[in-house]
Formats: C-alpha cells, structure tokens, sequence
C-alpha cells in the first residue's frame, strides 16, 4: 500500500501544467502520485473547481504545490478536506478575508520586469516574446521559445479577485523563495515565507 501523498501541481498565468513536465517523472519514479491541474486562467473560482478536480483523479491525502499564481488557486482550493499541505513556488497566497486579491498583495511592491512585455488583446494579457527570459530566463534559448509558443494568457480582470478560502490559516504549508525572480518581486516572496501573526507558520 502506497502511504505518500499525492501530489496536483497548479500553474501560473502564461503557463500550463506542462511547466512541471521535469519534475514529474522523479517524483512519478520514487513512487507519488502526480498531475498537474490543467485551468484556463480565465476565473478563479473557475480554476479552483478544476483543482477540485483534479483531486478526485488522485489518491488521498494530496499535496498542492503552487507556482507564482498558482499560489492564488492552493490557497483557495487547498481549503478542500482531502489536501493535507500546501508548496509555495515563487508564489502569491493572498489573504481573502482581509480583502487581499493576488493584484492588492503586490500593490506595495515594485512591478517586476515581466510586466513590461505585457499587452491586452481580445481580453486577455499576453506575454511578447521578449517577456519570456523574464518568465524562464533560465532555460536553454530553443526551450524559452517554445515556452512562449505555448503559452496562455490569462482574462484582463484575473488577478482583480480571489476565489474564497484561505487554506494555508489551518494547513501546513512551505514556501520556496526566488531571490532572483523577475515575475513576483523577491521582497513580497520574502514577506510571505515568514512567520508572522496573520500567518501559520511556515518553514
């Protein structure tokens, strides 16, 4: 009998679950679980049902790991009884009890070089091609392209609101923080990887 817990990744805007396709197959070969939850970035209440989702492909107790605003969608969705914990990547974990929307959390904090390559079009947000070694600056030039081939931009009002439920105010939960990310300021990662009195605690 398998005792690990499943594990559903959860994307950030200009992506999909594809962004986890390295580290799938060794968590797939040491025996977890995997998928990553595949949303259209167009609601959060929308990709929030999608996790749902997902969780009942997989086996429980689950595992969400977030990425950048995929942090936005676990702190929502983790608040489901079959999600034990919650991973932070470089991610948001907005407060929507106090009103925070993944947008007012990153109010105080400069805007990051992304959001210069950024243009509307037919209601969404779409990244031009030279955002993306901002977005995935560290992978090889042929990878970042195809990264940009393949992207999705989320709807124009996507980070203005947050689906309810604050999951990481009951839940253990980690987060792992990009000193040098240029798409979530480092100083707001900093801030949410920290234990303070509106927050469990976190390692």
């Amino acid at each position: 009998m398998n005792t690990k817990p499943s594990i559903v990744f959860c994307h950030g805007i200009w992506a999909d679950g594809s962004s986890f396709s390295k580290v799938i197959p060794p968590l797939q070969a040491d025996g977890f679980q995997v998928m990553a939850a595949q949303y259209g970035l167009d609601t959060p209440e929308g990709d929030v049902a999608t996790v749902r989702n997902t969780l009942g492909r997989v086996s429980s107790p689950a595992i969400l790991v977030g990425h950048s605003y995929g942090g936005s969608v676990i702190t929502a969705a983790g608040t489901d009884d079959r999600v034990v914990g919650l991973v932070y990547i470089a991610a948001l974990a907005p407060d929507v009890d106090a009103g925070e929307t993944s947008q007012s959390q990153q109010g105080p904090y400069p805007v990051t070089d992304i959001f210069k390559y950024v243009e509307p079009g037919g209601g969404r947000l779409w990244m031009r091609p030279e955002g993306v070694t901002c977005f995935a600056g560290d992978l090889p030039e042929e990878e970042q392209k195809l990264v940009w081939a393949t992207h999705y931009a989320p709807a124009v009002d996507l980070f203005s609101r947050n689906a309810p439920g604050v999951a990481w105010k009951s839940k253990p939960s980690w987060y792992i923080v990009a000193n040098k990310d240029r798409t979530v300021q480092p100083e707001l990662e900093r801030f949410l990887a920290e234990t303070d009195e509106r927050k469990h605690p976190r390692c």
